[in-house]
Order: C-alpha cells, then sequence, then structure tokens
C-alpha cells in the first residue's frame, strides 16, 4: 500500500509531506483548494506524462516521492527482481523529477528507469479512479484480468498463456528453419557434391608429406647414388687412401709414442673412428634403399598432382584434406537432419495448438459463467449507487483467429446501460465522470476479495449524488477498505464520515503568492470539518451535531 507521498514545487505546493496508513482515507476542502494537486501529484510518480505547467512559481523542478509497502505483494516483488530493482526491504520508492524545460527523469529503488518501467510498475500498486484519467478499468486487459480473478480461473487463464508461449517458441524455431529451407537445400548439393570428390579421393592423414619425400627419393635417385658411392669411396672403400685407413694409422703412430699428454687426443681420434664406421654404414644401407623406378615417380607426382588439385580448389593445405572431409560430413550430418526437424517441430506445432485449444475451450466455458454472474452482482450494485435501470455486461467476442492468443479465445470488453432502452457502450464512452467513478467502484467492491491491486484512489466518486445514495457510496468504500487502501477525495459529508483517516485541503492566499497546504484531522476537527461540509462556512449547533451524530454512526459500522 501507499505509505508516504512526498511533494516538491507542484502547483501550489512549495512542500508536501503525507503519511498513509491501511484502511479509509478522505481528502476534503473546499472549491478551489486544490484536493486534485495530490492526485495529480502522484500521476506524475505513476509515469503520467510530465507537463512543466505543473511546477510552482519560479521553481527549477518539481519531485516526486511514493513510497510503498510490497511485503507479500508477489507479482511486485517478482517484477522488481527479474529487473535488478529490488531494494533489500519491504519497501517500495517510485520518484520523478520533472524540469522546467519539459523533460523528466524516473527512478525505483533509486535506480533510473524509463517512464513506461514507472508506469508498468505503478498499475501493479495503485489504480486511480477519476475523470478518465490514470484508469486501468478502461483497458481491455483490466476487464480480462478482473473476470479470471473474480471466478478464481488465473490458474488456468495462465495455463492458456503458456499453452500459447509454448506455441509461439516452437513457431518461431519452425518459421526460422523454413525461412532458410532453400538456402540449405542449396547447401547441401554443394556439400553432397564436395562429399562424394572428397571420398573418390580417399586421401588419408599425412599422405601428402609422405609422397612429397618418396618423390623427391624417386626423382634425384641418380645423383644420390652417385653421391653416396663417392662417399663410401672416400670414407672407406678407396684403396688408395680412404678416411677410415688414415685414422687408423694416426692412431697407430700416436699409441707407439706412448706420451701421457697424447693418450686423451688418442681416444678422441678412436672415436671419430667408431662414428665414422656408423656413418659409413648408415650411408651404404641408405644406399640400398635407392632405387631408380620412373614407373613408381609417375604414380607418385600424379597422387600428388590430385591432392594439389583438391587442396587449391577448398584454399586448404593438402596435409589439411581429411579433416576437412570429415568437417564437411558432420555439416551434411546436420542438414540432412533439418528435414527430420522441421517435421518433429510441424508435429509439437499440432499437439501444441490442439493442447491450447482444450485449454481455451475450458477457459472460454467457465468465463461465461462467470461474466453472468459477475454482470449481476455488479447492476445490483449500480442500483444501491443510485443508478437504478443501469445495466452492466461483459461481451466475450470470440473473433476468427487463425493462431493462438495469449489471453484465450475471446476479446473481453465491459459494457454498460445507464438507462433503459439504450445499447450497452464501453466504459470509455460513459460521458460522466461521476458515472463512470460509480461503475468503477461497484465493481471494485465485488472483485474486492480477489483483485490483486492493494491501492485504490476514488476521486469523486459521489459527483451528482446525495442523500441515501451518498451513505451507501460512503458504506461501500468502507467496506472495500477492509481489503485493500482506500483514497477517496470527496465532498460529500456521507462519505467523509465514513474515512478512517481525513485529511483536509487548505488554500490561502496573500498578495504575492497562493499556497495550498494538507493536514491531517484528529477526531474533533473531523466533526468540524464534516459540519462544514453539511452547513457550509457557518457552524451552527444543529449541523455539529448533525455532523458528531454522522460521524458516532459511520465509525460505528
Amino acid at each position: 500500500m501507499l505509505t508516504q507521498l512526498i511533494v516538491e514545487n507542484i502547483a501550489l505546493v512549495d512542500r508536501l509531506e503525507l503519511e498513509f496508513e491501511a484502511g479509509m482515507s478522505v481528502i476534503t476542502g473546499e472549491t478551489g483548494a486544490g484536493k486534485s494537486i495530490m492526485l495529480d501529484a502522484l500521476g506524475l510518480a505513476l509515469g503520467d506524462r510530465a507537463e512543466s505547467g505543473l511546477i510552482a512559481g519560479a521553481a527549477d523542478k518539481a519531485e516526486i516521492h511514493a513510497t510503498f509497502d510490497i511485503a507479500g505483494n508477489t507479482p511486485v516483488l517478482a517484477w522488481l527482481t527479474e529487473r535488478d530493482l529490488e531494494a533489500g526491504t519491504d519497501e517500495c520508492i517510485l520518484r520523478r523529477l520533472v524540469s522546467r524545460d519539459g523533460r523528466s527523469r524516473a527512478y525505483i529503488n533509486g535506480a533510473p528507469v524509463t517512464v513506461t518501467d514507472l508506469k508498468t510498475l505503478g498499475e501493479m500498486l495503485i489504480d486511480i479512479h477519476s475523470q478518465h484519467e490514470h484508469q486501468s478499468l478502461l483497458a481491455r486487459e483490466t476487464h480480462r484480468r478482473l473476470l479470471d480473478e473474480f471466478g478464481g480461473l488465473s490458474d488456468i487463464a495462465g495455463k492458456v498463456r503458456e499453452g500459447y508461449e509454448g506455441w509461439q517458441e516452437t513457431r518461431r524455431t519452425l518459421d526460422a528453419h523454413l525461412a532458410t529451407r532453400e538456402e540449405q537445400a542449396a547447401r547441401l548439393a554443394l556439400l553432397n557434391y564436395q562429399a562424394q570428390e572428397l571420398e573418390t579421393l580417399g586421401a588419408s592423414k599425412g599422405e601428402a608429406s609422405a609422397l612429397e619425400a618418396e618423390q623427391k627419393l624417386l626423382a634425384n635417385a641418380e645423383s644420390l647414388l652417385q653421391s653416396c658411392n663417392q662417399a663410401l669411396a672416400l670414407c672407406s672403400e678407396n684403396d688408395d687412401a680412404n678416411a677410415l685407413d688414415q685414422i687408423a694409422r694416426a692412431i697407430n703412430l700416436l699409441e707407439e709414442l706412448d706420451v701421457e699428454p697424447l693418450r686423451p687426443i688418442v681416444e678422441m681420434l678412436e672415436s671419430s673412428r667408431i662414428q665414422l664406421q656408423e656413418a659409413t654404414h648408415d650411408i651404404s644401407r641408405f644406399a640400398d634403399g635407392v632405387e631408380m623406378d620412373p614407373a613408381r615417380l609417375s604414380e607418385v607426382e600424379t597422387r600428388l598432382s590430385d591432392l594439389y588439385e583438391v587442396a587449391r580448389k577448398h584454399r586448404i593445405e593438402p596435409d589439411e584434406i581429411p579433416a576437412f572431409a570429415a568437417q564437411i560430413d558432420a555439416e551434411l550430418a546436420s542438414l540432412e537432419n533439418v528435414s527430420g526437424e522441421i517435421e518433429a517441430l510441424d508435429q509439437a506445432l499440432t499437439r501444441l495448438r490442439a493442447d491450447y485449444q482444450s485449454a481455451a475451450r475450458e477457459l472460454s466455458g467457465k468465463r461465461s459463467k462467470a461474466a453472468k454472474a459477475l454482470e449481476s452482482r455488479v447492476t445490483s450494485q449500480l442500483a444501491r449507487l443510485g443508478m437504478k435501470g443501469a445495466e452492466f455486461s461483459i461481451a466475450l467476442t470470440q473473433g476468427e483467429r487463425s493462431e493462438p492468443a495469449p489471453g484465450g479465445l475471446e476479446d473481453i470488453e465491459f459494457l454498460i446501460t445507464t438507462n433503459p432502452g439504450q445499447p450497452p457502450r464501453p466504459l470509455g464512452r460513459i460521458a460522466s465522470g461521476g458515472e463512470l467513478s460509480r461503475i468503477s467502484l461497484a465493481i471494485q467492491v465485488v472483485v474486492a476479495d480477489t483483485s490483486r491491486v492493494p491501492t485504490l484512489v476514488f476521486d469523486e466518486v459521489d459527483v451528482g449524488i446525495g442523500g441515501a445514495v451518498a451513505e451507501v457510496v460512503g458504506s461501500m468504500l468502507r467496506t472495500l477498505a477492509k481489503n485493500a487502501q482506500i483514497i477517496c477525495v470527496t465532498h460529500l459529508p456521507q462519505v467523509a464520515a465514513q474515512g478512517n483517516h481525513h485529511f483536509l485541503v487548505t488554500k490561502a492566499s496573500s498578495r504575492s503568492k497562493a499556497s495550498t497546504s494538507i493536514s491531517v484531522l484528529e477526531e474533533s476537527d473531523k466533526v468540524m470539518e464534516i459540519a462544514r461540509m453539511l452547513g457550509g462556512i457557518e457552524l451552527t449547533e444543529q449541523s455539529l451535531a448533525h455532523a458528531r451524530e454522522m460521524f458516532a454512526a459511520a465509525q460505528a459500522s
């Protein structure tokens, strides 16, 4: 509920700080005192359009803070948590700054937000019923919500919405697949061609590198053999002078000297002789493996040519061909699954539509029964509010919908007939703001036990009525206050007497300035204000006695 409202530099108010409590709060004051200023300020805090003309005097900006107790308000807490706007307490503070240039800034719990966010949250916290201003009751979505809440249909309505969301998500996925199907078909044809080409090629891992090495040997076989034979002759096979013989002679000469300093040198020469023998053996073995095979050389070069051609076509290295072939196969398998996925999605879409239709038809049947009950009860309340002959009705219209909708099969709209013989009309086309406020009151009284909006504001709901009907209005508001916080701007003493809390708006004027203030009345002051409302400015013992009697009777009810 609303717990505090701070207003700075709005219209005739320099600064105003009001504390609100549960129950029914009434706001009274003489005509022109500025009773609507508080509601204008509250509307700004809830996201109404900002106008620089509301800023008081020469001030540069206006500021409004509205604090709400949201303990136990699950929808609001969930909304805040989803947007990381929770304050970590049971309080929620809406703040609005309006500059002289018409620009404004909005905050929720100190975090900057858009005015749309402010408005969305505001509609979850408070509902203002006035002269066509800030009335969610004029929105068809509210009609749907109130009917479903009244009929205890929120769970099945939620099931219908979930069914719609599941169908919609599946439809989006299917549409995405269908939109790219032609492109995928072309890609599939290309991949099939490439996969066939690569399968025919049959390249193996490391094949290109191995063939390149073999080709080098085969192409240079003759020169390799010549060089190897020459090297062998120099090392060991030349009878006149070869390296091994020369080293052996050097070792013998030095050993015969038997000089200690030469012994490490002899060891080094011996090591060199052993290494030279091993090298000679390796050269010989290599030469034995080299053969001149023109046929094999032609075969290797042809295979390399095939590998190079495919690699060049795909702009890869020859040794990358096997990995590329595996990649093609994987993509091909994925695309070949698309047709199966489309078929599965299409079947899922049919199933989800059927489930949605089943739940939506059940909801429609229950809505029809709930609508009749709500129509009857609201019409009865309208008669109590002095609107005899008025008839409240609910239009449940099932159009030719080709696709599921989140709210079910039907459009829902509240209608009213204010005079017998006239056709029902939408609430928004009611000419009288007072009538609209009373219709709002009648509906709220009926749905009080199920409505989720914690604070209701009624601005002059009693316009054009008096006497016994005024007492009924006051009684209804007080009854409604048992389930919701009620704030009511009124000019009728019968309504004011029913309030649990009473705010008085007064206006003071001087030569240079006019200002509006609001004060909280104690019980004796409440009686004085009710007496003023009964008999005018001049208070008499008779009006005071009447006021005391009216106040005592109302408070005892």
